[in-house]
């Protein structure tokens, strides 16, 4: 097919599609599509409430058009999944919107057609899960009349200097000739190149031990951090001391939420265990990841008690909701187990975050953000999340927070080791 006869759909407008398709809607025509009318209603009025493009991004692309309506993706042959693929209450997969976003494009799919994966998903699930739904609802055959690809996502929400074009490329097809188109397809955009997996499985497991590797790492320095908590050494300076070799790995203690590394390494365990094996130190790593909101509140509480602070009916505020700085995603945020848990010791928490949407976190947590800042109002002060608006504030209005007797604990280390109670 020749480029001028590609027409490319992007299914899931979210963190990874509408980058995605902003970046494929320079060169060929493009139709974002997605679920939710708000989203494509703001969308079409230029605003991108993720925040991951700009209005003048948006604006300067008219190849680009989005819409709800299915029918509307009658007119591509290329079709990119980019839904999310969370886990349930049980940790486990939840392959929910991938099945639903392959029974939509396979209602639309034609011969000749390409499906592209990039939703992370444990090795073998496009085969085994997407492929079956495409053949079933097109009535179509695999590799016959249509291909398919995996080409994983690598996008880091909040990160304005590696984008979707500066970051390299992993593509596979589901033939030679499928691997080659796919892998020219994205390289037409990507400017730092691609590389090309030798069949989708590689492509998919590549992806999810990329952030599983990121989550053991931040398991061990969060260990560390709890053993050198209870030796009296402050983890911050062990860290900058052991940095000074070439060769150590700069990971740094805290919360593991989002929609990648906490829930990645569960799509990997499950298929681990689907062949009878179990897995020891990922799934360890992920219960130690899981519990640092407990157990930063557990050091809360023990210094607020050395202070003979009550911590029944205490005020407690917590500067952060999102899962990580200067970036509006709530998604998996582990702030929440800390508001969960002091709420365990009866203790009355105000949460404020600049970047949050108020009316997102009401809805998916039931938290009512605080629009201000009051100082001289708590008991405790706990730093989730090092948003630049809190490193602008400074130590000594972030200390004027709490009270006169208060305690003030650093998740990010954003302050100096002396001027907070203690730090992760």
């Amino acid at each position: 097919m020749e480029q001028n006869q590609q027409r490319i759909a992007v299914i899931g407008l979210g963190y990874v599609g509408l980058p995605l398709a902003v970046a494929f809607a320079r060169q060929y025509p493009t139709l974002g599509f997605d679920i939710n009318p708000q989203r494509v209603q703001a969308l079409r009025h230029g605003r991108d409430d993720t925040l991951e493009v700009s209005p003048e991004e948006l604006a300067s692309v008219p190849q680009l058009e989005f819409s709800c309506d299915v029918e509307a993706l009658k007119s591509c042959n290329h079709y990119i999944v980019t839904v999310p693929t969370p886990i349930d209450v049980h940790k486990q997969p939840d392959l929910t919107p991938l099945r639903k976003a392959s029974e939509t494009v396979g209602s639309m799919l034609c011969a000749g057609d390409t499906v592209i994966y990039e939703s992370t998903v444990y090795p073998g699930a496009t085969e085994e899960v997407c492929v079956p739904i495409l053949e079933q609802v097109s009535g179509l055959t695999f590799n016959q009349d249509f291909t398919v690809g995996y080409s994983p996502e690598r996008i880091n929400p909040g990160d304005k200097t590696h984008r979707l074009e500066t970051i390299l490329k992993v593509t596979s097809g589901s033939t030679e000739e499928a691997a080659e188109r796919i892998d020219a397809l994205y390289g037409s955009i990507i400017t730092a190149g691609t590389h090309r997996a030798s069949s989708l499985k590689v492509a998919e497991a590549a992806k999810v031990i990329e952030n599983t590797q990121r989550d053991l790492n931040i398991a061990l320095v969060n260990e560390l951090a709890i053993i050198f908590n209870r030796l009296g050494i402050d983890t911050g300076e062990v860290l900058a001391a052991a940095g000074t070799k070439w060769n150590f790995l700069p990971f740094k203690p805290g919360l593991v939420g989002g929609h990648c590394i906490s829930i990645d390494p569960y799509y990997l365990t499950h298929k681990a265990q689907a062949i009878g094996y179990h897995p020891e130190i990922i799934l360890a790593g992920r219960r130690l990841n899981d519990g640092m909101g407990a157990h930063v509140v557990s050091h809360v509480v023990k210094l607020m008690t050395q202070k003979k602070i009550q911590v029944v009916d205490s005020r407690v505020l917590i500067l952060g909701l999102t899962f990580k700085e200067n970036c509006p995603d709530l998604r998996n945020t582990r702030v929440v187990d800390m508001i969960e848990e002091l709420g365990e010791y009866h203790a009355s928490v105000d949460v404020y975050d600049p970047w949050a949407d108020p009316e997102e976190a009401r809805q998916e947590y039931g938290i009512e953000l605080s629009s201000s800042l009051n100082n001289g109002s708590y008991d405790a002060v706990i730093l989730a999340v090092s948003h630049q608006q809190f490193q602008e504030l400074g130590v000594e209005a972030i200390q004027a927070l709490g009270k006169p007797d208060s305690v003030l604990f650093d998740i990010k280390h954003l302050l100096p080791a002396g001027a907070v109670d203690a730090r992760l």
